[in-house]
């Protein structure tokens, strides 16, 4: 297992819009580029993307929670 880290400091989102499905799902096989959420800054929105082929294991965070560099969003088996 490897934690995911965040790249920048903002709030983290598990979907790209309110009223859409969530990237992805805990048990479920992600690529490597694949992308898991959205991190915000300043309104402007970043792919969070998988660093490699794996399992979500769990989310370390919740949708829209303040994260900040380095803080361990997701756990890839």
């Amino acid at each position: 297992m490897s934690n995911v880290p965040s790249p920048l400091p903002g709030i983290f989102y598990r979907r790209p819009s309110p009223e859409e499905d969530e990237y992805v799902q805990v048990g479920e096989r992600v690529t490597k580029g694949q992308t898991l959420g959205l991190i915000e800054v300043m309104k402007n929105f970043t792919e969070f993307t998988a660093p490699e082929d794996g399992t979500i294991e769990e989310f370390l965070v919740e949708n829209e929670e303040e994260v900040s560099v380095g803080q361990d969003i997701v756990r890839l088996g």
